[in-house]
């Protein structure tokens, strides 16, 4: 391309105020906003993945927010395609772009591209969703951990998807899931500029614990019991939602499964920070002051006559 192409990727642990920052610089630079937040995909969950309010969403263009149902296959190989696609008809007249999302995988097969795995057969797919089933996570994790220790200790064990992945690329190529990482990233048509939000870990903790309160009190227990009789889904072992399906089961008290998802969210941020520290080119900003540092970096990467493009 002979002009350059932009696009502003916004990352960092959840409850940080990535939506927020989203906005405002799509407001000062006219720009779509895409959501790489793997569980906002999906219509049927909204308070429990903090799907941005009806407020925020006219506020300013998004896409890939409820798009897609629970019930549907939808992968990272899938977004990747979509959102590139979306991507090539939107620079035909604009120059910026934003990407915002938790999901450090679903980001970075648009920033980067995929790793090229081999294929993979539907029936090991099968039987080891079935053994999912049958004899639950802990043995396809300790299957993993035998066949592959490297991606046992990188990935995150607790998370179904994740382990089915590496365990049916390690059954189906005889070679392990790590092996087949890191590869030359694809070439893409414009220019990534990350934003990395972070925030002391007390801070974070208590805005994450507020968000959690805030979740209830909007009636998170009310959308999880609608989702309660396909709870076996991929889509809804997230947090938020398991853990009040415990309750709602009878295996621990509301106040338990509350304190739960307190918990398990900040673990999920440990994991999330974990992942963006690997991005080192990432402009790092503070979460008091994300807009007016994004906008002094901003401005001197991104020409000012490409600001007003719409």
């Amino acid at each position: 391309m002979s002009v350059k192409k932009h696009l502003i990727s916004i990352i960092g642990p959840t409850a940080i105020g990535k939506t927020n920052l989203a906005i405002e610089l799509s407001k000062k630079f006219h720009a779509p906003i895409l959501s790489s937040d793997s569980r906002q995909f999906y219509k049927e969950m909204c308070i429990g993945t903090a799907v941005p309010s009806k407020e925020e969403l006219s506020a300013a263009p998004h896409f890939f927010i409820q798009h897609k149902s629970i019930v549907d296959r939808y992968s990272v190989g899938d977004f990747e395609r979509e959102a590139m696609g979306f991507l090539k008809s939107h620079y035909l007249k604009n120059d910026v772009a934003i990407m915002v999302g938790g999901s450090g995988l679903y980001t970075d097969a648009v920033c980067k591209g995929l790793d090229k795995f081999p294929e993979v057969p539907h029936e090991i797919r099968e039987n080891l969703n079935e053994s999912l089933v049958n004899f639950g996570l802990e043995k396809l994790s300790d299957k993993l951990k035998e066949l592959d220790p490297k991606a046992f200790h990188q990935i995150a064990v607790d998370n179904p998807v994740r382990v089915i992945r590496a365990l049916e690329v390690c059954l189906a190529s005889g070679k392990p899931y790590s092996s087949f990482l890191n590869q030359p990233k694809k070439e893409r048509p414009f220019l990534v500029h990350t934003i990395n939000i972070s925030a002391p870990r007390e801070a974070l903790y208590e805005r994450i614990n507020l968000r959690v309160d805030l979740m209830i009190k909007n009636g998170l227990e009310e959308e999880v019991r609608g989702l309660f009789d396909q709870k076996k889904l991929n889509a809804l072992n997230t947090v938020g939602y398991k853990e009040l399906f415990n309750y709602i089961e009878g295996k621990i008290t509301r106040e338990t499964a509350i304190e739960e998802i307190k918990k398990n969210s900040r673990r999920f941020a440990k994991r999330q920070l974990t992942w963006n520290r690997k991005n080192t080119e990432a402009l790092v900003v503070n979460y008091e002051n994300a807009l007016e540092e994004s906008m002094t970096y901003l401005n001197k990467v991104i020409p000012t006559p490409q600001h007003t493009n719409s």
